[in-house]
């Protein structure tokens, strides 16, 4: 998988024979793989996942399939090659499976024999299929697949000379929801179901029209399928309003099954095929809003929510083998959890450690499957290490796969330590973790770099982070910390931010710097803060209310809540979820929030770095704050990356890049004091 690296460094003139850093470096993010998508054989005996790794040359993201027994021998690969395979997909018998990939230059469906190891292509599409699930009787497919729709332009343009050289006609857009960050502009069209004989044959397209169909699973008899989509005619402002719809394949026949305000989604089938579960929630406008389990009748009769007293969202359902409850994936308090819930609400957790599959910032994560007698594979998290793969029976668990143990042999990391403390807004309790410096001596004083997540409704966990440990491997001690408005701390805990953010997030913020602090061994005047997304609202926000931080990065950032409300892909939930009114009807409250209302208190130095694509936070946004700065006559900088989303780190490189320009600002404004020891 590294092959390419050994050979760029090779290319470079180093000896091998050369000294080989023993701290992370930029260049070994490359070199970082992790496991993904771990998919359990029926009998529960093997284990397909997805091996991910990178390529230095391509600046490219790759995966390929291996598999392993479930006690972790005879393990290899299943593909290789510089592509991406993803999505493995047993059969109900464990003969065969089914993946995507794009080995063959475009997307495709392949089935392969697990017995011979022949494959052949079932799906040849210029479009991506996905979601491919297995009739009960494991002779069908059942798929999505985008098909667009011819949209001609109604600006009428005369015909142009014969060899004459004209612009590129006028786009006419009339859809509210016509880009998103990560695909740009949306072409016309919608996902719809297909259905393909595993024997060979032309996939038939069972829906269509001006709605999104996705993510289906079969009833027990093969006769219908079941999925979640939005039919409102309003939908591009009620995006949120989804239901749960069965579709009889041989009519084609539509019944919509849930019929409330919100959105129910997921749905499940149980084994005896009399009920489905699935996830929603009575839609309240609340910013955080918990994600809840309910179980109905194959009719949609009878609804009854299960998870009520579960106060975390619930995601990832498998019916247990005898019908009496469900498996699910739930975060709480920042550890990823496998758990079971009986049809009458008890809940019992199962294993926790899921996770490790961010390897830019140390977001929670984690997949996981389960056979029917009760194996089960899924994404194994370290705090030091990317996923690898873990398998286990009611909580006993192994730890099947070492992908990075080639690298991390010889690298040191920092060491990662959990922590609580109480804001000094209201002492609410607040959760965070200290990353000290390889070879760190605690009678010593460090900088320290206060990194802050996005979302804001989202959450940090113990788990691996490339981006801190580069922070840590260049002497600095980094503090990520999960402030009121975090996900797996209950609905309240999220909601302490619902219409008022920024607000006492930003002490539950401070309070963790003063705890750090409070331990001896940093350097106080060497305090510098950093955040993406809703940490750059955050980061900015900081600067805005005080000047304790030598210098700071503000990263993809909403700076004007007006101004952003109406340009990001998000503008419909947005001036819904997160205000009360719309901006021209209370310009006072969107302005109060905004960072810009505080650029006139600024004297830190601050940097803005954003994605040029970016359309979750537009680099608009970024400009502003530039600007308002150098009016101010405050240092600053713009780093832009080009052709980059919201998700900046999607390639190897620009993770580098982003970690790179961090630091880079951060050293203008370091001293040597960072070496004295304390006291001195």
């Amino acid at each position: 998988m590294k092959r390419l690296v050994l050979l760029f460094v090779l290319a470079l003139g180093f000896s091998l024979n050369a000294q080989v850093s023993n701290k992370l470096e930029m260049l070994d993010i490359f070199n970082l793989e992790y496991i993904s998508d771990p998919q359990i054989s029926p009998d529960g005996t093997k284990v397909i996942y997805v091996r991910n790794f990178k390529d230095v040359m391509t600046d490219r993201n790759l995966s390929n399939l291996w598999i392993t027994n479930f006690d972790g021998t005879a393990h290899r690969p299943l593909t290789t090659g510089e592509q991406n395979d993803r999505s493995p997909r047993w059969s109900h018998d464990g003969s065969r499976i089914v993946y995507t990939s794009n080995k063959s230059g475009k997307s495709e469906i392949y089935l392969r024999w697990m017995d011979s190891g022949e494959e052949m292509v079932l799906v040849n599409s210029e479009h991506t299929p996905s979601n491919v699930t297995w009739s009960p009787d494991d002779r069908y497919l059942a798929f999505n697949m985008f098909i667009a729709e011819a949209t001609p332009s109604p600006i009428p343009m005369p015909k142009k000379p014969k060899g004459a050289v004209w612009n590129a006609p006028p786009k006419y857009v009339d859809k509210m929801n016509w880009r998103r960050d990560g695909a740009g502009e949306l072409p016309t069209g919608n996902q719809q179901l297909f259905t393909v004989p595993v024997s060979g044959g032309t996939p038939r397209q069972l829906t269509e029209g001006d709605n999104s169909h996705s993510n289906a699973v079969w009833d027990k008899d093969g006769k219908h399928l079941y999925f979640s989509a939005n039919m409102r005619e309003d939908r591009e402002i009620e995006g949120s309003d989804s239901d749960i719809y069965s579709l009889e394949i041989a009519t084609g026949k539509l019944t919509k099954l849930t019929d409330r305000y919100g959105p129910d989604s997921n749905p499940t089938i149980s084994p005896d095929g009399k009920k489905i579960a699935y996830t929603g929630y009575d839609d309240t406008y609340k910013g955080y809003q918990i994600s809840k389990l309910y179980i109905m009748d194959i009719d949609g009769s009878n609804t009854k929510l299960i998870s009520g007293k579960l106060d975390r969202d619930v995601g990832s359902l498998t019916w247990a083998a005898d019908g009496k409850g469900l498996y699910f994936q739930y975060v709480d308090k920042a550890h990823t959890k496998i758990a079971h819930i009986t049809t009458s609400g008890k809940v019992t957790d199962i294993t926790e450690g899921l996770g490790g599959m961010s390897l830019g910032r140390p977001y929670t994560s984690g997949a996981y499957s389960i056979a029917a007698n009760g194996n089960y594979a899924y994404t194994w998290a370290e705090t030091h290490l990317p996923a690898d793969l873990g398998v286990g029976n009611s909580g006993k668990n192994k730890r099947v796969t070492q992908v990075n143990e080639d690298l991390f042999e010889y690298k040191q990391l920092g060491k990662v330590e959990e922590i609580w403390y109480k804001s000094s807004a209201d002492g609410l309790d607040i959760n965070g973790w200290i990353v000290t410096p390889p070879n760190f001596d605690p009678n010593k004083k460090y900088p320290l770099i206060l990194e802050i997540h996005g979302g804001p409704f989202s959450s940090y966990g113990p788990t691996f982070s490339g981006e801190i440990q580069l922070m840590a491997a260049a002497g600095y001690v980094v503090l990520y910390t999960n402030p009121r408005g975090s996900t797996s701390y209950g609905a309240n805990f999220g909601n302490e931010i619902d219409k008022n953010y920024p607000s006492h997030d930003y002490d539950d913020l401070m309070s963790g710097v003063d705890e750090v602090i409070s331990r001896g061994y940093i350097d106080e005047s060497q305090l510098f803060v950093t955040g993406g997304s809703g940490g750059g609202v955050l980061t900015s926000w900081i600067v805005g209310k005080t000047d304790r931080f030598a210098a700071a990065v503000v990263a993809k950032p909403v700076i004007n809540w007006y101004s952003w409300s109406l340009n990001a892909d998000m503008s419909a939930f947005a001036t819904r979820y997160w205000f009360e009114k719309k901006p021209w009807e209370d310009p006072e409250t969107y302005m109060k929030h905004s960072p810009i209302s505080l650029v006139g208190n600024v004297t830190t130095p601050t940097m803005l770095l954003t994605g040029e694509a970016d359309l979750r936070t537009p680099i608009h946004e970024s400009e502003q704050y530039y600007n308002a700065l150098k009016l101010q006559g405050v240092e600053t900088a713009m780093v832009r990356i080009p052709g980059a989303y919201h998700g900046i780190a999607s390639r190897p490189s620009n993770l580098i890049a982003k970690v790179s320009s961090i630091l880079m600002w951060f050293g203008n404004y370091s001293t040597e004091s960072v070496s004295l020891d304390r006291g001195k």
